[in-house]
């Protein structure tokens, strides 16, 4: 058996990838994280499939129930919200696999802030403009971050910053980050971007903590922030489409 840590996207059933559907049908047993999927994501698992909510589980917990479907011989679709590559606590659970001989895989999925950016109907990146995105969180109740990874420092590089696991902390983030961006920098936040239930709040820095507390944000929603998001008509073309560039 196979334990196949599968990105469910940003919460819509349509939105898995083509492996991560044939891996829900194929798969006796699913572990999913039901506080950000949409629930019609699961009609994607195969009738009779044992479902397993994690969202109250601890981790020694998630991994006896993959453990028992090993020994069981079951595969097991893990579907982790968003994309594995980002806050999915993968590498606590495949170590934890590796231990007992467990073997695994990671399909990809539909990331929340690409699904964010989508809604928008936004390009992160603009020529000459802005050329990097940063994905980063904030400290609250949750593991600190490395000393090196201070948001001030990824300020001043004024990429698009997207911030996950953040919202409850929007006030004084959007403070802190006036110094750098400047008070009418553009802010967006997406709050389960494909889902029923989505919502958008656009704003500045300066106004944006005021929608999300008038909306009792507080969870499932991701943050950008940058100039990107609403580009003047004079930002220079892609080099790459240019009429002027000599082409093979």
């Amino acid at each position: 058996m196979t334990v196949h840590f599968i990105g469910a996207g940003p919460g819509a059933a349509d939105l898995l990838t083509v492996r991560a559907v044939e891996l829900l049908r194929s798969s006796p047993v699913c572990l999913y994280a039901g506080t950000y999927l949409d629930p019609d994501v699961l009609a994607h698992c195969a009738p009779g499939a044992e479902l397993i909510d994690t969202q109250h589980l601890d981790i020694e917990q998630i991994t006896a129930h993959l453990s028992r479907a090993h020994a069981a011989g079951h595969d097991v679709a893990r579907l982790c919200s968003g994309d594995p590559s980002l806050y999915s606590a993968l590498t606590e659970q495949t170590r934890r696999l590796d231990a007992l001989g467990i073997p695994w895989d990671v399909t990809p999925g539909v990331p929340a802030y690409a699904a964010a950016a989508a809604l928008l109907g936004t390009e992160l990146t603009v020529p000459e403009l802005v050329q990097s995105v940063v994905l980063t969180r904030t400290q609250a109740r949750s593991t600190a971050m490395p000393a090196s990874e201070a948001l001030s420092s990824f300020a001043r590089t004024r990429a698009t910053l997207v911030l996950h696991l953040a919202i409850t902390r929007i006030r004084p983030l959007a403070e802190e980050l006036v110094a750098e961006y400047g008070a009418d920098c553009p802010v967006a936040v997406v709050y389960r971007a494909s889902q029923p239930d989505q919502l958008v709040l656009r704003g500045t820095l300066t106004d944006i903590a005021d929608q999300v507390e008038s909306a009792a944000l507080r969870r499932a929603a991701v943050i950008l922030i940058g100039p990107a998001l609403t580009p003047t008509p004079h930002c220079a073309g892609s080099h790459l489409y240019d009429p002027a560039r000599a082409r093979m």
